[in-house]
């Protein structure tokens, strides 16, 4: 049974129900900041032209269950479209996660601090496939340079960003650990990178607020007790 939505106003994560899938926890975790604009899919930077909206997402229920596709600014405007995401989390063998700030150019979450890809799969592809596809197009990570790619977790959130957008996303949680610790960053893609100790990171997020991290990283370090 799925509880009552939490409007968490203090900008952190709300957490609302639980169930399992396949040994991943899915949990909602859902925040919206307080005063959150009506938007609309033409508002801001010319959104109609933007290339997003040449693309399709896959639109999901609450359980991730295909609901067909739906365009990709569709989804990121107005009150937003459920589809489903992914994150990326990259080790090196130290136990360090690889940051890797999102480029200027991006429409949503511009400049902040991922953890390390997150994208949306393209119809008929699974989350480990586009994964590898955007490790490689992002940092030039090759699948030869790691041998554990694996799921982890899937949650939902929903989370708005200025008044360009937002993410409604279901979105699983992925890891692998580098052998070969070697990338070669696409600068359209990637604005900056820096290793950081995880155990710290996870124990004392706030030492880290300047570097802005993205929320679905925060929200899938929060969630990771493993």
């Amino acid at each position: 049974m799925r509880s009552s939505l939490i409007d968490d106003r203090s900008g952190d994560t709300g957490l609302v129900g639980s169930t399992t899938c396949a040994g991943a926890r899915i949990e909602d975790a859902i925040s919206l900041p307080p005063d959150t604009p009506n938007m609309s899919p033409d508002q801001g930077d010319d959104a109609g032209n933007h290339p997003n909206a040449e693309q399709e997402v896959i639109a999901v229920d609450a359980d991730d269950q295909e609901q067909g596709t739906v365009n990709r600014l569709d989804a990121h405007t107005g009150d937003g479209v459920r589809h489903r995401a992914f994150t990326a989390l990259v080790f090196d063998g130290e136990g360090r996660i690889l940051l890797a700030q999102r480029a200027p150019e991006k429409r949503l979450w511009d400049t902040h601090w991922d953890g390390t890809v997150a994208s949306h799969p393209r119809p008929g592809q699974t989350q480990k496939e586009a994964t590898r596809e955007r490790l490689v197009d992002e940092l030039g990570i090759s699948s030869d340079q790691y041998a554990d790619l694996r799921v982890t977790d899937k949650f939902e959130y929903k989370r708005y960003y200025e008044n360009a957008g937002l993410e409604w996303e279901v979105c699983a949680v992925l890891k692998l650990t580098l052998d070969d610790t070697a990338i070669d960053p696409n600068e359209a893609e990637v604005a900056g990178r820096l290793w950081v100790d995880y155990d710290h990171l996870h124990e004392s997020p706030q030492s880290y607020r300047q570097l802005r991290l993205c929320p679905w990283f925060e929200i899938a370090m929060r969630r990771d007790f493993d």
